[in-house]
């Protein structure tokens, strides 16, 4: 397993996390999946046996109760070695106080997580989503005071815009605030929308980059082919996330996909993950699954290693369209661009000879 910096801090996380949305099972996560308390215990021992270091979750799933889960597993003793990641932001109640990136719900979410986590701090405290209606001053002094209280050691956005995420970078600077050191996103072989904006915002400004629902919530596994979908998937169970735009271009991918495993001799998902986790400004990618069986094989992607040719062929299937402003600069500012902006023209600017 092979541990990156987490952004501009010193703490290094594994290129796998684990993800803990099906702990649980509650409302609509039960379309996701529904592990119980010995499923997890095994879920987490594989992982860590496997060098694993970072536990992701949130409290809004199954309201709470992936939190409870993963306290249970590890006793309310979680080794050194092990960090815990979590997320607010999202309704616990019908309470119209408790949701969003208020002062009054960050601080409480917060102790409300780390009495279900069983623990006195949380390594990473995530906001899950944008809130439009509190200042952003209030949201990041929220985060800075947890922090300082010891509470919380990193903080980080997840679902952000790259304005959203420049202005709260900002109100840190301007106020002397903790800020961010992390973002979680999705990205995907089939969606790509991340290289636009967040990942050079990432290289630039010095965030990780935690992927969420890496296979797409399992099209990529390639159990899913352009005339059948496996039973037990959750799009069949009614799950949304995420939202397939062109669905030719989806098979296309996994037809690439497929037989580039084959011919390794390994699973599409093992591919795809490693196409991630080879990604530039990828800090960790997430996984996670109904059974012990998909995880352990996810295991696997930290130590496959993809050609430059299978590299080129991901590349190729899956490339987004150069929009606006930037196929515009690729043509006329070619000669002054960062690292971060050459982490999405470079392939152009190499076709352009």
């Amino acid at each position: 397993m092979e541990y990156r910096l987490l952004g501009r801090s010193g703490l290094k996380i594994s290129t796998l996390t684990l993800g803990t949305m099906t702990f649980g099972g509650g409302g609509k996560f039960s379309q996701v999946g529904s592990t119980g308390l010995d499923e997890a215990r095994r879920q987490i021992d594989l992982c860590l046996d496997h060098g694993v270091n970072l536990i992701d979750t949130a409290d809004v799933y199954s309201t709470g109760v992936s939190e409870e889960i993963i306290g249970e597993a590890l006793n309310g003793k979680r080794p050194k070695n092990v960090l815990l990641a979590t997320k607010a932001r999202f309704p616990m109640s019908d309470d119209v106080n408790d949701r969003g990136l208020s002062r009054h719900h960050l601080i409480r979410a917060c102790e409300d997580s780390l009495k279900r986590l069983r623990t006195d701090v949380i390594d990473l405290y995530q906001v899950h989503q944008w809130d439009g209606q509190t200042p952003l001053e209030e949201t990041m002094a929220a985060l800075d005071t947890l922090v300082n209280h010891g509470k919380v050691r990193y903080i980080g956005c997840s679902n952000y815009s790259g304005w959203h995420i420049m202005k709260a970078l900002g109100v840190s600077v301007r106020e002397h605030r903790h800020r961010f050191v992390s973002q979680q996103i999705h990205y995907t072989l089939e969606a790509r929308e991340a290289e636009y904006e967040l990942l050079p915002i990432s290289l630039d400004q010095g965030l990780g980059v935690l992927v969420w629902s890496p296979l797409a919530g399992g099209l990529l596994s390639g159990k899913h082919r352009r005339n059948s979908q496996a039973e037990g998937s959750r799009q069949l169970a009614g799950w949304t996330e995420p939202p397939i735009r062109d669905e030719n271009r989806l098979w296309n991918i996994v037809d690439v996909l497929v037989a580039i495993a084959e011919a390794r001799g390994v699973s599409a998902a093992r591919v795809a993950l490693a196409w991630l986790i080879g990604r530039e400004a990828v800090t960790s990618v997430i996984i996670g699954g109904r059974t012990f069986e998909q995880i352990e094989d996810n295991l696997g992607a930290a130590e496959l290693a993809l050609s430059d040719e299978e590299r080129t062929q991901l590349d190729a299937v899956s490339a987004p369209p150069v929009l606006y402003p930037y196929w515009h600069q690729a043509q006329t500012a070619s000669d002054r661009l960062s690292p971060a902006d050459l982490s999405l023209l470079g392939p152009t600017l190499a076709k352009q000879g």
